[in-house]
């Protein structure tokens, strides 16, 4: 009788972790569809810049609208980062993305620069859940030797958006905003749609409570050598770093240490050349290079698609080479020496600018993948929302400034001169990158983020404390 039962229940346990497998794979492409339809409307508008300029905005003013969804980011991205720690990522994403929607549809209505640039910032604001929510599904769904891939194709997603727009919003837009604003609007609407029909939140493990602590769950804490009682014993405080309000961590802050501080720093930095490409490249080819609007969005559409491949492949490199940060700095240096190569070819008003411009869109989008995926392992799970809203917070403050003030440059000193002062940010960025420490906690150090005790060695801080990559069950 044995046997069978046994044979029942693994058959019965395999068919689950079927289903769990497929799952996981399509809650990503339903978030890589989410994400592109954020990034189409974030990122993407540039290809508006000419029916902008036709319908009487300057270069300047055109790059400030442009801008005004990520400033409007800017001021969302840490609360919806909380708010999916609190509420759960399903329900994050589907009301950022079904606002940022209705907010699209109301702008293409709108005329006048004001007007028009506040309904793009508050569209900006709510559809922030994307980027705050959708990559704890990536650290939930997936175990750490996945997680490279995996985020990868979910922060394939930017260039595929910005590859989207470039071949229909010049297009769309011939007569004006108005219809390219409905489309986006429209793709946003669709994306939430599926984002209630088909995603579901990952589960979350409880960490094994410290000794002094309560478990999870419980409402009050009791000593470990006696059993549980719902009454509080007399005298007993609260234990230290214990949450006092439920479903939020006790772990303590992983900002205490410098590796998510380095790791924002540098992600930062690197959003400049990628922003500064995408913002400009159509802009360049027109201007510069004299092509029609029509055929520079195509040309620039199948960059953008290289570079989602790009970010592919980074993962990939990352999971096969057990490190985030070896490939994050390689592909920073990479960027800086492209984005140079890019200056000097435009100053000599070379046609190799025009190959390089492209090669320059595909290698300054391959590593925020790798910064992503390393800030949700470093964080851990109680704290990827928070940490994945900061991280998206310092990129796009850097992303919402760098097609005004290089508006700015490229009319008073030229694309050459500008192209080259971009060119420093990727230098700096590689300097940043923590490449030492991230090898350290891979020798066995404590895990970034955990609380180092006075008095213990490294014997019962591995003891004691569970690495962030472990928070979530493998195999969920």
């Amino acid at each position: 009788m044995a046997a069978p039962g046994s044979g029942g229940n693994k058959d019965h346990s395999s068919g689950s972790e079927g289903d769990a497998s497929r799952r996981r794979w399509l809650i990503l492409f339903v978030g890589l569809l989410a994400m592109t339809a954020g990034c189409t409307f974030q990122y993407g508008l540039a290809y508006l810049i000419p029916a902008l300029r036709h319908e009487g905005f300057s270069l300047e003013l055109a790059s400030i609208l442009v801008a005004c969804p990520t400033a409007g980011l800017l001021l969302t991205l840490i609360g919806w980062g909380a708010a999916a720690d609190r509420w759960g990522e399903r329900v994050v994403l589907a009301a950022g993305l079904g606002l940022a929607g209705v907010v699209l549809q109301i702008a293409a209505s709108v005329h006048g620069a004001a007007g028009l640039g506040f309904c793009l910032a508050a569209g900006g604001a709510a559809g922030g859940s994307v980027f705050a929510a959708s990559g704890r599904l990536i650290l939930g769904w997936f175990a750490r030797h996945e997680r490279g891939l995996a985020m990868g194709i979910r922060q394939s997603a930017q260039p595929l958006g910005v590859a989207l727009a470039a071949v229909t919003l010049p297009v769309l837009g011939t007569s004006g905003t108005g219809l390219p604003l409905r489309f986006l609007g429209g793709f946003c609407l669709v994306a939430a749609a599926l984002v209630v029909a088909l995603v579901r939140d990952p589960a979350r493990a409880q960490p094994a409570p410290r000794p002094g602590e309560m478990p999870a769950g419980s409402r009050r804490p009791q000593p470990v050598s006696r059993p549980f009682s719902p009454s509080r014993p007399s005298g007993l405080s609260r234990p230290s770093g214990l949450s006092r309000r439920p479903g939020l961590s006790r772990r303590p802050s992983p900002y205490r240490q410098p590796v998510l501080w380095r790791i924002h720093a540098a992600s930062a930095l690197l959003v400049v050349p990628q922003f500064a490409v995408a913002t400009f490249a159509l802009v360049f080819l027109i201007d510069a290079r004299g092509w029609d609007a029509t055929a520079a969005g195509r040309l620039l559409a199948v960059a953008q698609l290289c570079g989602a491949a790009s970010r592919l492949g980074a993962g990939y490199w990352s999971d096969r080479v057990g490190s985030r940060m070896r490939p994050m700095r390689a592909l920073a240096l990479s960027t800086g020496i492209g984005v140079m190569a890019l200056a000097v070819a435009a100053a000599a008003g070379s046609s190799a600018a025009v190959p390089v411009l492209l090669a320059c869109a595909v290698v300054s989008v391959s590593t925020n993948g790798l910064a992503f995926t390393a800030v949700a392992e470093y964080a851990g799970s109680a704290w990827a929302g928070r940490a994945l809203g900061i991280q998206n917070t310092g990129q796009n403050a850097l992303a919402a400034a760098t097609p005004p003030v290089l508006a700015l440059a490229i009319g008073s000193i030229g694309f050459g001169a500008s192209f080259a002062v971009v060119g420093a940010f990727p230098v700096v960025a590689a300097a940043l990158v923590p490449v030492g420490l991230e090898r350290a906690a891979l020798k066995g150090a404590a895990p970034p983020g955990s609380r180092t005790m006075q008095g213990e060695g490294r014997r019962r801080i591995r003891q004691r404390q569970t690495p962030p990559a472990t928070e979530y069950p493998p195999s969920a």
